[in-house]
């Protein structure tokens, strides 16, 4: 091993930009190459009935682990299988109803060509991403997805970089168009994802998280500000609700008004909660989403809302902590 003096900071930071770019130009070649071959493979998944089968050795196992996953949580089910365990019982794994997604920078890696007449007797589709268009495999797929580069990274031009990072664009390319094509919604995708932000951000309602019941502070029309004060306090949502004799929600009290109330110097002790409260309040029903109740906050730069279940009953409150525990905001 060369045992050369370490390279100065300057040289670290060139050799770092070089990769970058090698693999950005990598990725910028796939685009003029994106034609008939790839509409073909759409067309392929897109008539599956089965599941999408991505198989890959090496470095390209691994990306095709992750093309799998992408595929899978986009709408195209889709799962890996390693083509050394394939030969060993994992075949069973695949159907006459699939279609096959291999994986070879080379298009020729051994395991793969071994399984090749296996799945043309099983009448399996086949695409191929390969860096080697007119490779044995190649020649015996139903798609091929050309992903070769002009040279990787590795300064050796050895290690698989800049065709790994091209490969798994495709892939990304090939999950997205999918995607679009199966009018796939950012709904379907928290299903998939439902631990996850975007789960919470897109599948909570708002009547999972508001409060309700006793929770809601609540006074009639003719009580003081004083009094309505204390509520607020009491309740701690910064704001309370007004109803009249009937219970029927006539209006709001918030921070706002109350800083307003203050500017004019009324007497919370004589003023009513009918001459300082908004009567117009912002509400929403319980079965909207939590995210869109934080685009009607920030549209209207609000820290709660009044929710009702639809027909007009108020049935809770929603304030921005509210959504900050949830984790949507």
């Amino acid at each position: 091993m060369d045992t050369a003096d370490p390279p100065n900071d300057a040289h670290i930071l060139h050799l770092a930009r070089q990769v970058l770019e090698i693999e950005a130009d990598a990725v910028s070649a796939l685009i003029g190459r994106v034609g008939e071959q790839f509409v073909r493979a759409c067309r392929l998944c897109l008539a599956c009935e089965g599941h999408l089968i991505v198989i890959g050795m090496g470095k390209s196992g691994h990306i095709a682990r992750k093309i799998a996953a992408t595929l899978a949580s986009t709408g195209s089910p889709a799962f890996f299988v390693h083509p050394a365990e394939a030969q060993h019982g994992d075949l069973g794994m695949v159907t006459s109803s699939d279609v096959l997604i291999m994986l070879s920078n080379s298009g020729e890696t051994a395991e793969i060509l071994g399984l090749l007449p296996l799945f043309k007797r099983m009448g399996v589709p086949t695409i191929v991403m390969t860096g080697k268009p007119a490779s044995t495999i190649a020649k015996h797929s139903d798609a091929v997805l050309d992903v070769s580069v002009a040279a990787e990274a590795c300064p050796l031009n050895l290690a698989p970089t800049a065709s790994t990072t091209a490969t798994l664009a495709m892939g990304d390319a090939l999950a997205v168009t999918l995607l679009e094509a199966r009018g796939f919604t950012s709904e379907d995708f928290a299903r998939t994802h439902p631990a996850g932000t975007l789960g919470r951000r897109l599948l909570l309602r708002v009547g999972d998280i508001m409060h309700t019941g006793e929770a809601i502070p609540r006074v009639r029309l003719g009580t003081t500000l004083r009094d309505a004060l204390l509520v607020v306090t009491e309740k701690g949502l910064g704001l309370t609700t007004v109803l009249d004799a009937d219970g029927t929600l006539v209006g709001v009290f918030t921070d706002g008004d109350l800083r307003r109330a203050l500017d004019k110097r009324v007497d919370p002790h004589a003023t009513a909660i009918e001459d300082v409260m908004t009567a117009s309040p912002k509400h929403i029903t319980d079965d909207m989403l939590a995210s869109e109740a934080v685009l009607l906050m920030q549209r209207h730069r609000i820290t709660a809302l009044l929710v009702n279940d639809g027909t007009g009953q108020l049935v809770g409150v929603l304030s921005i902590h509210d959504l900050m525990r949830a984790g949507v905001v």
